[in-house]
């Protein structure tokens, strides 16, 4: 991917960080996601290549959201994007911790093209790797993080979603005697703690497009994560048919993360909303928004701030 396509989209999700700032503590998750939407489209519109939604916000009739299937730019090399225009609607409407605008870029046909249904997860960071897996209880996995980490179980650190859904895996985690993050939303900053030292592993059930986004940047940084479709009605298995997501994973084979991302050349890119783990939240002073980054690719992690005067 060209250097000017790269710094295209990573002016999309400041544009989206931005646009969501305006909405941070204001109670209306709805507006905010809105306003990131169309700060990202219309960034991508802007730019000079042959973009594609392959994960978005909905169906074509579901519009103003960036949908599956949308065309964006003025033509030129074909890029594939996942989109997530605000990752924590409800935390920026909090106004709370670890909301972010995110992106993923991929050559055409890279990305797996997950309907908008629930994915069960299993993400570790490099030191732990393949040695978990979702064909494991949770007790088996956290054993063997401790025993890779060389760490004991009690200092094993897993972050879940705080659901109902999640009862039992949580009353299985303490049972073990590890310790249990709970955040309240927003997966995709969880899983990316597991590479940057804020978590060991991440367990549970999430959005399953929010799961490609994280796998792009697992995979980059040398983490490890597997994935399983959970579908709640047969009108998401059918839209997932639709779609052209494989038999065999709609079927509920675990998929490790070359099935989520299908070669090593995708770029993950997030901007910081609100205060998070390992980025600063947009931040204005003196008439200029200040932006923080990061650009996770091949193996490489890149934190990036800019000042944007007439973004604002």
């Amino acid at each position: 991917m060209d250097n000017e396509i790269l710094h295209g989209l990573l002016n999309a999700t400041q544009r989206a960080a931005i646009a969501s700032y305006e909405w941070i503590g204001r109670g209306d998750s709805k507006a905010a996601d809105a306003a990131a939407v169309k700060a990202m489209r219309e960034a991508m519109n802007a730019m000079d290549f042959d973009g594609r939604i392959v994960i978005g916000e909905g169906e074509r009739d579901e519009a103003p959201m960036l949908y599956i299937g949308e065309k964006l730019g003025k033509g030129g090399n074909a890029v594939d994007i996942a989109v997530d225009p605000l990752e924590g609607t409800d935390i920026t409407a909090r106004g709370d911790y670890g909301s972010l605008s995110v992106l993923v870029a991929a050559s055409r046909g890279m990305l797996l093209q997950a309907p908008d249904t629930y994915m069960e997860k299993i993400v570790a960071g490099p030191s732990i790797g393949k040695k978990v897996s979702l064909a494991l209880s949770a007790e088996e996995n956290v054993k063997a993080a401790a025993r890779a980490l060389q760490k004991p179980v009690s200092e094993v650190r897993v972050t879940v979603l705080d659901r109902d859904r999640h009862k039992e895996l949580m009353a299985s985690l303490r049972k073990t005697g590890c310790r249990v993050m709970l955040i309240r939303d927003g997966d995709v900053h969880g899983a990316i703690g597991t590479c940057m030292g804020t978590s060991d592993l991440l367990m549970g059930t999430g959005g399953a497009p929010e799961g490609v986004l994280a796998a792009s940047a697992i995979k980059s940084m040398g983490g490890y994560m597997e994935g399983r479709m959970v579908f709640r009605n047969n009108d998401e298995i059918n839209r997932a048919r639709k779609h052209g997501t494989p038999e065999e994973i709609i079927k509920g084979r675990i998929m490790p993360m070359d099935d989520m991302v299908k070669d090593d050349r995708s770029v993950f890119i997030a901007s910081g909303v609100t205060e998070g783990s390992f980025l600063k939240g947009v931040q204005k002073s003196c008439g200029e928004a200040e932006v923080h980054s990061v650009i996770i690719r091949g193996g490489s992690v890149m934190f990036v701030k800019n000042s944007m005067r007439d973004a604002i």
